[in-house]
């Protein structure tokens, strides 16, 4: 048994697809397959059941798949550590966002960095909430800009800022005329976006009026843009975080501040066994100073 054997184990449970697999760890399928048969016969029982239509773990892998991933972190642990020992803002560093902060933070700090810390090479994924947080338990992820807390007792999370909501309504829309906007008013008119993107819990929350539904509940957008681009139609109305409004200002839309202020707390998670603190730190100061003029500690 190597710990390439058990890489390819690890690749086919997560792809659940021997050619992607094959493909992902940049080796043949005929090679992948004939690895995991070695590795079978080593284990004294199949990891996987075979159909032509799918590949599904048996429970025999399904309990030796978290020893191989933590094997495999165990591994890639103590190379970044052996790297971070010379110099912690060098190299590599896996960093996620939710798609409601990368779009309008990652272009403010990716620069900064670039300057702060030269040698450290930003590889960015953007996923939702849960994907993220998986991703970092199994160590695909360093780190991850989230926007709730983090319910893991076995992942860490920095608190950076408060992120404000500010109401997005059609430029001639009644509610429009007013300096600032009384949740209450906005809610019969409330887009949202679809479940599983914290933001359209956190809005909900923000502008629920007497526990009922918002009015438009027939539809769910996948994007923050869409929301967007609906509002400016004159569709409906919603809640858009202050770290968007710079990018939103050319469309014709107004924004207005709530008369109850509500916002969003943005969180860098990562794992406390983590062994690059300082980029971490890195990271988290690059998106302090980006949001400065609003932030609170």
């Amino acid at each position: 048994m190597n710990l390439q054997d058990l890489a390819y184990f690890a690749a086919v449970a997560r792809y659940q697809h021997f050619g992607r697999a094959a493909q992902a760890c940049h080796i043949g399928q005929p090679t992948l397959s004939a690895q995991l048969r070695k590795l079978e016969i080593e284990l004294g029982g199949s990891l996987f059941e075979r159909t032509n239509r799918r590949v599904s773990i048996t429970p025999l892998g399904e309990l030796l798949l978290p020893h191989a991933r933590r094997a495999l972190e165990e591994v890639r642990l103590l190379q970044t550590a052996a790297q971070s020992a010379r110099d912690q803002l060098a190299g590599p560093i896996k960093l996620g966002a939710i798609p409601t902060i990368a779009p309008y933070l990652l272009p403010r700090i990716l620069p900064a960095l670039n300057k702060s810390a030269p040698r450290l090479t930003i590889d960015l994924w953007e996923d939702l909430t849960a994907q993220l947080l998986d991703r970092l338990r199994t160590g695909q992820l360093d780190a991850a800009l989230l926007a709730t807390p983090v319910p893991d007792s076995g992942l860490t999370a920095l608190r950076l800022f408060d992120d404000p909501f500010l109401a997005a309504l059609p430029a001639r829309h009644p509610l429009a005329q007013s300096s600032v906007v009384r949740q209450q008013n906005l809610f019969p008119h409330l887009l949202l976006l679809a479940d599983g993107h914290c933001l359209s819990a956190q809005v909900r929350s923000a502008c629920t009026h007497r526990g009922q539904a918002p009015a438009r509940n027939d539809f769910r957008a996948s994007s923050l843009e869409t929301l967007v681009n609906l509002v400016a139609a004159g569709y409906g109305a919603t809640l858009v975080p202050h770290l968007a409004a710079n990018s939103l200002k050319s469309r014709t839309i107004a924004l207005r501040p709530l008369q109850k202020s509500a916002s969003r707390t943005i969180y860098l998670a990562s794992r406390p066994t983590f062994p690059r603190p300082k980029a971490l730190q890195a990271i988290a100061q690059a998106v302090l100073n980006s949001v400065r003029p609003y932030s609170t500690p």
